[in-house]
């Protein structure tokens, strides 16, 4: 994996150094991003970029100094907003990718593409999308409509011109949603995916016709109705790894962005914690650290 040197909740560089023995890069971070609660002594964030700082053994098409985005290792909880963090799976930071979004790329679009591909979701699919407006949700909607799909996405009024400037058709979640998306699909919608866990897993089969076409990555009661809880490497799924250079891929393209919402500097990360647990939740918050050896341009 490559070491990264500070970055941010959703984005690190990387500073020069020595060669490593993980197997991964190590990058420096510049944006990191905030992990659930864990026992302390704890280092929180999930996702990272930075400029490669380290290469570990097995890697290779990465060097030193090379500008990249991703995840240190999810089952720690955390470990990402540091000077310096340990990438389990990364890609290469596009130059039209800030580095704030990419400092809050790497799980949301890992999570997104995960679902998606379980799903089956591809061209022609008519997706509902439960929690559009969210960091995993915005994400979801733009990889979905890549990929040829109609998207529909639940969210508060306020959140409706977000989540429409995404690609999807607004709709407001809560009672009656069958109704809506009827009303909007002209029918049925195909599939669903379940990002927010607000208890609309019975809504969703019902819209989509069986709990075979709704898959939930937040609401673990979804096994009782038959539908799939989606976990990832904890559940012992395939990954989504590959959805970073897609992610990439499409922002070169202009056709990809990670919504930003809030930026805070690494002094203020008790701030930045306490405004990713406010609404309205339209995309990441991101937190900001300075090179370890100082700033690049």
């Amino acid at each position: 994996m490559p070491r990264t040197a500070r970055g941010s909740r959703g984005g690190a560089r990387q500073s020069q150094g020595r060669r490593g023995r993980t197997g991964r890069p190590r990058a420096a971070r510049r944006h990191v991003a905030v992990a659930r609660a864990a026992p302390l002594p704890h280092i929180p964030g999930v996702d990272a970029a930075g400029l490669v700082d380290e290469v570990g053994d097995g890697v290779t098409g990465f060097a030193l100094g090379d500008e990249v985005f991703g995840a240190v290792d999810v089952s720690r909880l955390g470990g990402a907003a540091a000077e310096f963090a340990v990438l389990a799976f990364w890609a290469a930071k596009p130059p039209s990718m800030s580095w704030e979004e990419a400092g809050a790329a790497g799980t949301s679009v890992e999570t997104a593409t995960r679902a998606l591909d379980r799903l089956g979701v591809r061209e022609g699919t008519t997706l509902l999308i439960d929690g559009a407006s969210g960091g995993v949700g915005s994400v979801a909607v733009q990889l979905a409509v890549a990929r040829g799909a109609r998207v529909i996405g639940t969210g508060r009024p306020e959140n409706h011109a977000f989540i429409s400037r995404l690609g999807a058709v607004p709709v407001a979640h809560g009672p009656g949603l069958a109704e809506r998306v009827r009303d909007v699909a002209g029918g049925r919608a195909d599939l669903a995916l379940d990002v927010a866990g607000a208890g609309s897993l019975r809504e969703l089969v019902a819209i989509t016709g069986t709990p075979a076409s709704v898959l939930t990555i937040a609401d673990f009661t979804g096994p009782e109705l038959g539908v799939a809880v989606s976990q990832g490497a904890l559940g012992g799924e395939p990954h989504g790894r590959h959805g970073l250079a897609l992610a990439a891929a499409l922002s070169k393209e202009g056709r990809f962005r990670v919504p930003v919402r809030a930026v805070f500097p690494m002094d203020r990360a008790a701030e930045a914690h306490a405004a990713a647990a406010r609404g309205p939740r339209q995309g990441k918050v991101v937190i900001t650290a300075p090179f370890a050896h100082g700033e690049h341009d």
